[in-house]
């Protein structure tokens, strides 16, 4: 009887866990902290040397706490609206596993220890832009501009096209411009990406209630502005190489990504379907990460 409730009591800790777990969004995360990573590894000319790997290891775990800290307040703001959705009506906010109060706790926990880290092994700046950004996402995106404007997404990628900015940060105790055009590569490429996802699942931001461009504009206008996003974050592709950031390495593959995504938006805005829009919402993931290993790869085997 002993051994089976031991058992019993470590399924329900572990599972625990997995909810607790679950609330960070980790791919989100990963995609965030690699950009920090990338934004790191630029600050830097050549290979880092041993304290420099420190910091950078120290700042990795800092962002991502913190991170995970907005997504688990963004779940408790968006439980009822998570809850009507079917792309998030498993997270443990939504199903009620998870209390308001063992969440918020979490989620404060995180970005206490997150901060404190950044601050101690990192540098202030880097900890209060990480805040801010933590300010701007949980807060004034999740709670101000999400319910109340469809141009959200573009005021609010501002948060997360900061990752780059705080991994430059992290390195060189400011923010140069090169940070900058890292910042806006995101920042551009944000309305694209999450206005595909917003297409094939307009019923669900429907149904929610959030005024979404596909819900308010329709989906014509919609794709219309994926494409001259598309257009806009070409050029913007090109500005590490104008700025002497990157070479030719960098060049070709920036050139190659973007006239994909131009390509799967001018397919979208002529013949729409919801299986295009899922095409192009998964190539504008391609598109960001492999970008940035471009950068990153071109930055050590051309420098």
């Amino acid at each position: 009887m002993s051994s089976a409730a031991s058992s019993t009591s470590v399924a329900v800790t572990h599972s625990r866990w997995r909810q607790f777990y679950a609330l960070t969004k980790p791919r989100v995360v990963q995609l965030i902290v690699f950009c920090a990573l990338i934004g790191m590894a630029l600050a830097v000319p050549g290979l880092p040397n041993t304290e420099q790997w420190g910091r950078i290891l120290w700042a990795c775990l800092g962002i991502w706490l913190v991170a995970g800290a907005a997504a688990a307040f963004n779940c408790v703001v968006e439980q009822h609206i998570d809850a009507k959705m079917k792309r998030t009506a498993w997270r443990p906010t939504a199903k009620g596993e998870l209390t308001n109060p063992q969440t918020l706790g979490f989620s404060a926990s995180l970005c206490v220890a997150g901060s404190a880290l950044l601050y101690v092994f990192v540098n202030p700046l880097t900890m209060w832009l990480t805040f801010a950004t933590f300010v701007g996402y949980a807060v004034i995106y999740t709670v101000i501009l999400k319910p109340l404007t469809p141009q959200n997404i573009v005021i609010g990628g501002a948060s997360g096209a900061m990752p780059p900015v705080l991994g430059w940060a992290a390195m060189t105790g400011d923010v140069g411009p090169e940070a900058g055009i890292l910042f806006l590569i995101i920042f551009l490429w944000t309305p694209p990406h999450f206005w595909a996802l917003a297409l094939y699942r307009v019923e669900d931001y429907r149904k929610s209630g959030l005024p979404m461009l596909p819900v308010t504009h329709g989906s014509e206008f919609t794709r219309l502005q994926i494409l001259l996003y598309t257009f806009i974050l070409f050029a913007a592709c090109l500005m590490p190489v104008a700025y002497g950031m990157s070479r030719w390495l960098y060049l070709v593959v920036a050139v190659v990504l973007s006239v994909g995504f131009c390509a799967y938006a001018w397919q979208l805005w002529r013949n729409y379907s919801d299986a295009l829009a899922r095409k192009t919402f998964r190539f504008s993931l391609i598109h960001l990460s492999v970008l940035f290993a471009a950068l990153l790869l071109d930055h050590y085997f051309l420098s």
